[in-house]
Order: structure tokens, then sequence, then C-alpha cells
């Protein structure tokens, strides 16, 4: 008789890539997941895992049983989806995967305010760039998932995946103090030509937007720094390194030495949840949705006071 929870772990290891990320996904440590795939490795009596540099790989044999092991824990999202409809109260465990300043910035308040309400809800963030969660959910990796778009690279949605807009996220242009912009109300793009770029790593959605953005308008932009969070870009703008565009979610107080200038178009990027279609009747998922959207309006705009309680109707 097969474990669940060891073809649970296979599967992971299958989806992530790596023992250590499957770990992450999961709330265990490696060495948890490792045992799991060893004890599944004796009762199947086949090698699963091959170490290959530092990582290790799927065998063939792997790779079908993680196969089988996806179709079964569909079947079993399912029941649990049924079962919860049945009670009509969020419950169970929900994994949920965001990008870097939505688990900063927006999923805090909301986690919170799902636990006071809804004890029975056991929620479980992990911190995933938006480019690789879309593929997470649907995998079944993960439960719900919060990823973005900018208005010039729409988010792909794959079949058997639905999407709710949550709200959007203005982005700013952001200078040193004594910036030639320093004391304008807006920027035009084309007036971005020449200047030093501070942005994330290639392959990251704001970096590729910042690119197509700045060639749109005429100018080949010269990134001199890259860093993977906004803080610290905002710290590299602040010490006269630079300029950046950076949107508002999670960003927080800006520090001495930065100023912030709108762009004229100013850029939007749109956050959506999304989750599987076979699990869109969960209470969980639905309840989830909609206090992203109540506490929504809060984070976009903090002088808008506390969130309404979202219907649960």
């Amino acid at each position: 008789m097969l474990d669940l929870q060891r073809l649970r772990a296979l599967h992971a290891v299958s989806v992530h890539g790596s023992v250590g990320a499957a770990a992450t996904a999961l709330g265990f440590t490696p060495s948890a997941v490792s045992q799991q795939i060893a004890k599944l490795e004796r009762e199947t009596r086949t090698v699963l895992l091959e170490r290959e540099g530092r990582g290790v790989r799927l065998t063939d044999e792997a790779w079908q049983l993680a196969s089988a092991a996806r179709e079964l824990l569909a079947i079993v999202e399912r029941t649990e989806t049924r079962l919860e409809e049945r009670r009509g109260v969020p419950a169970g465990r929900l994994t949920v995967a965001a990008f870097a300043s939505a688990a900063r910035g927006l999923l805090p308040p909301v986690l919170a305010d799902l636990a006071a309400r809804h004890p029975a809800l056991d929620t479980r963030l992990t911190e995933v760039d938006p480019h690789l969660s879309v593929d997470l959910v649907a995998k079944g990796a993960v439960d719900l998932v919060v990823a973005h778009d900018w208005d010039i690279a729409p988010l792909p949605a794959p079949a058997g995946v639905e999407q709710a807009v949550i709200g959007d996220d203005l982005c700013d242009l952001l200078v040193p103090a004594g910036h030639r912009f320093a004391g304008r109300t807006a920027v035009r793009r084309e007036e971005l030509g020449g200047e030093r770029w501070i942005c994330q790593p290639p392959g990251r959605v704001c970096h590729d937007w910042l690119l197509r953005t700045l060639r749109g308008a005429g100018h080949e932009p010269d990134v001199v720094h890259q860093a993977e969070e906004n803080p610290t870009i905002v710290a590299l703008v602040a010490a006269g390194l630079g300029v950046a565009l950076i949107p508002r979610l999670g960003r927080g107080p800006l520090p001495a030495g930065v100023v912030e200038v709108a762009l004229d178009p100013m850029p939007v990027r749109h956050l959506y949840a999304l989750w599987r279609t076979g699990a869109a009747r969960r209470p969980a998922i639905a309840e989830t949705v909609r206090t992203l959207k109540a506490h929504w309006p809060v984070v976009a705009s903090p002088a808008a006071g506390p969130p309404a309680r979202p219907r649960s109707d």
C-alpha cells in the first residue's frame, strides 16, 4: 500500500525541482522529505532519486510515480472540497503562494484576519516568483496564488485555472534628492533617456517590464545596478546611484534622500488570485479571495481606514 504523504513528497520534488524547495513548499525540513522518499523507495523497491551534481534528479520510474501521485492528490482535493462544501465553513490546510511585495505588503493582515475569523482554517504562505507561481497552482503544488502582471505583459492563465482581480498597484519613479526630476509633479516616459537605472535582475517581471517600456519610448536603458529586493533598490537610489521604478505595494516609507515622482502615463500592475477550477467551490478558497479583495483598498490607500468584513454568503 503506497503512503499518500510519501507520494506527496515525491510529487513536490517533481514540481519544485529539488528536495529543499519541496520541503519549503510542504512546510517540512529537507531531511524529513528525504526520509519520506527513502521509505517510498523501500516500499516500491525502486530507485527514485539519483545524485546530479549538488542536487538530485528523478528517475524514469519516479516520474511515472509522480504522475500517478498527481492524479491521486487531485482526487483527494476534490473529496476534501466536497466535504468542506457540505460543512459550508472554511477549514483544513490552504497553501498560498505570493510574490515578494504581496507577501510583505498584503498577505500578513489577510492571513491574520482569516485566522481570527476561521480558526479551523490553517493557511500556509510561501514566497514565490510570479513567473513560477501560476504553474505551481496548475500542477496542484499550492492551493491559491497571488500573482501580478503589467499593463504591457498580461498574465497567462492556463487551462484548469480560474482567476479573480484583486486590484491595481501603481508604480512611481524614484529619484535621488537633487535629481533633475526631483521637483517635478510628473515625468513623461519620453524624457527618461540617459538615466542610470537600478532594477531587479534579468528574467524577473519588473526587469523585463522596464526594458520593454523604455525601449517602447525610444530609449535603451542603462542598467547599472541590480538587486532582488525593492528595499535594496530604494537604498541604492537614496545613495544617489541611479533611478528606479518601484510599485507601491510593500514598498514602505521612503528614506530621506529619495523623491517620488509620478510617471505619465503611470505604470500599473494588476494583482490576481488564481486557483484550480476543481477547488472553486471550496469555502476556504472563496473566503480567502473575498478577504484579499476586502483588504486591498486599505493596502493600496492606507488612509481608507480598516477593511470591511467580507461577506460569507
